[in-house]
């Protein structure tokens, strides 16, 4: 009985300092929820509307399992419907004390136009926090840096970066986009000595003002991939400086997981781990995981997770919700 007590005891201090992060399966839009070791919660985007409340249904159990009764904090990167369409239905079923965002929608399309007013409407019922890049969300525990916002960048490098980039020659702008998607919110999250970075929906453009001519974020343990790893976004140059041990996607079946993009992560310096929330079904087997990386198999699925466990001196798991693989890192 002793042993058991102890054992029960560490396990909750062993939760107590540790960074936890659920990248929630919401069928390739985006939702991840970030847990700090002070307890508090930050929830970056909240997936689709509609299906019975399928997205909001997953952030809740996620919550759930990780302990969580209220969002202290959720960051909604920008205002497509993957993104904020399911904030509604969340704040209908779980307190959302401050919603940051950076302001102004900078898109007209009519589904952008109608989910934005009905994210307007629930965020009024908290507090409104309006970022630009350069700036912190104050979540107890982590240092979260705002790098891009409302389509600008940091222009100062983050604590030890800086470097040139010698891979910006070979990755040129593309043609701009002139909506959202460029205007995300970017941050890198830190722990102790663990970097994780989790730009949204960044456009290349963007992220080459992140890299280019210097590399203005440094080294990142973990990546998660830029725009459900499309093509548009996760520039080689950017993600080569990075340097990941391994990388999470926000994929769907048939969204996003693109078979350029997820070679560029795969031959990354390292060859970091590519753990994906769903098997690419427009890929062949060679671009895609092993089955030990992957949270859902086919198009049809139960909504498994991938749980990231992070520690102040940079170790950190990886854990497959749906086979229950687990993978340390040093």
């Amino acid at each position: 009985m002793k042993r058991l007590l102890l054992l029960g005891l560490c396990a909750l201090t062993c939760a107590a300092q540790e960074l936890r992060v659920y990248a929630i399966d919401v069928e390739g839009g985006k939702s991840t929820l970030y847990v700090s070791p002070s307890g508090q919660s930050m929830l970056v985007d909240a997936g689709y509307a509609g299906f019975q409340n399928r997205d909001a249904d997953r952030i809740v159990a996620a919550a759930k399992a990780a302990g969580v009764t209220q969002i202290d904090y959720l960051v909604i990167t920008h205002y497509h419907p993957d993104h904020v369409g399911g904030v509604p239905q969340l704040a209908a079923k779980m307190p959302i004390r401050n919603f940051v965002d950076h302001g102004k929608n900078f898109e007209t399309a009519k589904d952008v136009g109608d989910v934005y007013g009905n994210y307007v409407a629930a965020r009024a019922k908290g507090t409104h926090i309006v970022v630009k890049a350069g700036d912190r969300i104050p979540i107890g525990g982590l240092d979260v840096e705002v790098v891009t916002a409302a389509g600008k960048a940091i222009r100062k490098p983050l604590p030890g970066a800086g470097q040139p980039n010698p891979l910006c020659a070979s990755y040129p702008p593309i043609e701009p986009d002139k909506g959202e998607n460029a205007h995300s919110i970017g941050m890198v999250i830190s722990y102790g000595k663990f970097r994780l970075v989790d730009l949204g929906d960044l456009h290349w453009n963007r992220e080459r003002d992140l890299a280019c001519p210097n590399n203005l974020l440094g080294r990142a343990d973990v990546y998660m991939t830029t725009h459900h790893a499309k093509k548009t976004s996760g520039m080689p140059a950017m993600v080569y400086a990075l340097g990941p041990k391994a990388a999470i996607m926000n994929n769907g079946p048939k969204l996003g997981g693109v078979d350029s993009t997820w070679q560029a992560l795969h031959d990354s310096p390292g060859t970091p781990d590519i753990w994906q929330l769903h098997y690419a079904l427009m890929n062949d087997a060679a671009h895609n995981s092993a089955d030990s990386f992957i949270a859902n198999r086919s198009e049809d699925c139960t909504g498994n997770w991938i749980k990231l466990a992070a520690r102040a001196d940079g170790s950190f798991t990886i854990q497959n919700g749906r086979t229950q693989v687990e993978k340390a890192y040093r």
